[in-house]
């Protein structure tokens, strides 16, 4: 069957043959071979090209189609089980292989152009809600907080402490010995207090190093709590303690 050819760009002897059937409607695992070989070698006569390698590539799968048609006029081949074997075979899964990737390619280009026309706005919080901090309810804090209580929770900040000293650099330098005085740890304990108000005993032990400094404010904050200056409270055992002033 004659073919009127309109010569179109194709990217390779696959796509030409997927063309083909597409156009005549033919079943891929059916491929009419001798009239599929026959209106491709009438667009191979019509193409002209200067690229070697392009042509090349549909004169080799024109050495095909010509050798499967002639395996198909011979009496067919058997395989092992008996079974018929089809020489359009092979090329009917570079066809569906090809095919399957074909519309892949389709699938991701209209995604990127769809992403192309899509805008994204920055993620923003408006300022009062980035700063707000949920109310705390003192009066639900406040419970019976026993020097057993107390205890606990010192012990638990000086392993902390332990955990974050490296066993071998610990051991380098020159031992000096800690000087610190409860009156002025009172003291510092007090400004502090009267800055901040309320505040967490792990915050009051910031930018404070050595066993003694940590020893010695918490023998200071005792002595405020005597004096009624400070109240402590703790919401569970071992969790950091809530001091408040009193003053």
């Amino acid at each position: 069957m004659a073919l009127s050819v309109k010569i179109e760009s194709f990217e390779g002897p696959l796509d030409l043959l997927l063309h083909l059937i597409d156009i005549n409607k033919f079943n891929i695992f059916d491929i009419p071979i001798v009239e599929i070989t026959a209106q491709y070698m009438d667009y191979l006569k019509a193409m002209e090209s200067a690229d070697l390698n392009i042509m090349s590539e549909f004169l080799v799968m024109a050495a095909t189609l010509l050798e499967i048609k002639a395996k198909m006029l011979l009496p067919a081949e058997v395989d092992e089980e008996g079974e018929k074997i089809d020489p359009r075979e092979e090329l009917v899964q570079k066809l569906l292989e090809y095919k399957m990737y074909k519309y892949m390619s389709y699938e991701l280009r209209d995604r990127l152009s769809v992403s192309g026309r899509t805008l994204y706005k920055k993620a923003t919080i408006p300022e009062e809600v980035a700063k707000y901090e949920e109310p705390v309810n003192l009066e639900e804090l406040v419970g019976d907080l026993t020097l057993k209580q107390l205890n606990a929770v010192f012990q638990s900040l000086m392993r902390r402490q332990v955990e974050k000293i490296d066993p071998i650099r610990s051991k380098f330098g020159q031992i000096e010995q800690e000087e610190a005085s409860l009156d002025e740890k009172m003291v510092f304990v007090r400004e502090y207090a009267e800055k901040n108000h309320t505040f967490r005993f792990s915050a009051l032990l910031e930018g404070q190093k050595g066993r003694i400094q940590l020893v010695v404010t918490f023998l200071a904050i005792l002595e405020l709590m005597k004096t009624g200056e400070l109240s402590v409270v703790q919401e569970r055992l071992f969790d950091d303690m809530l001091i408040t002033s009193n003053i």
